[in-house]
């Protein structure tokens, strides 16, 4: 039996993987679940199996270096899956120095953990692997419409988040070819799909919309993003800690690049071709609701990302199309409007009337 120690499992993507390797998996895995439980981390994403053997969550901060040297000893880990991380370009402007702290030295305390444990006198244990999961802001932004970032692309980072993603990444290589670390680095475009908080742009736009609020759109609403849905990267992953050569790069991308006031057009559109003729929602949603607000700073015009290199090595490629991908998501916040309810909550009204203030 495999075990998986999975860091950020409460998150977003986390929470994905977690549920996706279960229902794939069953009782032949073991999975230990790390997170600090921020404000973006929430147990409840992972209420169907918080009762099975073969789950275990436990509190811990991954910048406390005793704690994941601790989990290491205890535990004989075989993948190291690491989400964990700050995660919001908006955030990271404000506060740099927690991104640097949580991206940069909790991978750190990782790699550490991971190598004292695995580490034998000739080489490493068999069949161990750490899969570091960043994202396509490290490459920094295209300045046209028609190239793409490859394996390849130089690093460009150009927010303290995508800086902290860089850094975290180079330690993870340096690791590869210092010590020979059984290591692989994804990098993936925009997710999205269930239980995504709603600071990010389509749970924000979709429960701004059922609420007849306005929809703060960055600038012009140009810039643009690939989106790939949650299932896809999760599937993607599982295949790179089994499959991936040693040491490499697999860049994961949806072949959905979408223009931000497209994605938004898109969610209003889509939820009065959702909600029920009598549901009284509806009579308040309209694309009057979109609200351009002052642009982010340093916010990149465009990122699409190749995923050539991971089709060609381990036949993997997106299976969801944007159309299919977003009616899937909206349909899942339709019938958890409790869980969007209670994640919105307290904090997060503060920080949204601060972010999105006119």
């Amino acid at each position: 039996m495999k075990t998986y120690l999975v860091t950020g499992g409460a998150g977003f993507i986390g929470s994905n993987f977690i549920l996706y390797m279960i229902k794939k998996y069953g009782d032949s895995i073991k999975i230990i679940n790390v997170d600090k439980l921020t404000y973006a981390g929430n147990l409840e994403n992972l209420k169907e199996v918080e009762h099975r053997d073969n789950y275990k969550f436990l509190k811990v901060d991954i910048c406390d270096k005793e704690e994941i040297l601790s989990i290491f000893n205890t535990y004989d880990i075989d993948r190291v899956i690491h989400f964990a991380a700050e995660s919001h370009v908006d955030r990271s402007i404000k506060n740099p120095e927690v991104f640097v702290n949580t991206n940069v030295l909790g991978t750190l305390n990782l790699l550490n953990g991971a190598k004292q444990s695995w580490e034998t006198e000739d080489g490493y244990k068999k069949d161990k692997k750490f899969v570091q999961v960043s994202t396509d802001e490290v490459y920094g932004e295209l300045e046209d419409e028609v190239s793409f970032f490859y394996e390849t692309t130089p690093l460009d980072p150009h927010s303290p988040y995508s800086a902290s993603k860089a850094s975290a990444d180079l330690l993870v290589k340096s690791y590869v070819n210092t010590f020979h670390f059984p290591a692989n680095i994804t990098r993936c475009s925009n997710n999205y799909g269930p239980y995504q908080f709603p600071e990010k742009l389509i749970p924000l736009m979709i429960n701004n919309g059922l609420n007849s609020k306005k929809l703060p759109v960055y600038g012009s609403g140009l810039n643009v993003r690939d989106w790939l849905y949650v299932d896809d990267h999760c599937k993607a992953i599982d295949m790179v800690a089994e499959a991936g050569h040693k040491g490499e790069v697999y860049n994961v991308g949806g072949h959905n690049e979408k223009k931000n006031i497209e994605i938004v057009t898109m969610i209003i559109d889509t939820l009065l071709e959702m909600l029920p003729e009598e549901d009284p929602r509806r009579k308040y949603i309209s694309h009057d609701l979109i609200t351009y607000v002052e642009d982010r700073k340093g916010h990149d015009f465009r990122y699409a990302i190749a995923p050539d290199k991971i089709k060609a090595d381990l036949g993997w490629e997106p299976e969801t199309s944007f159309a299919e991908g977003i009616k899937l998501t909206m349909a899942w916040y339709l019938d958890n409007m409790d869980w969007m309810e209670r994640i919105t909550k307290g904090d997060y009204q503060n920080y949204y009337n601060e972010m999105y203030r006119e």
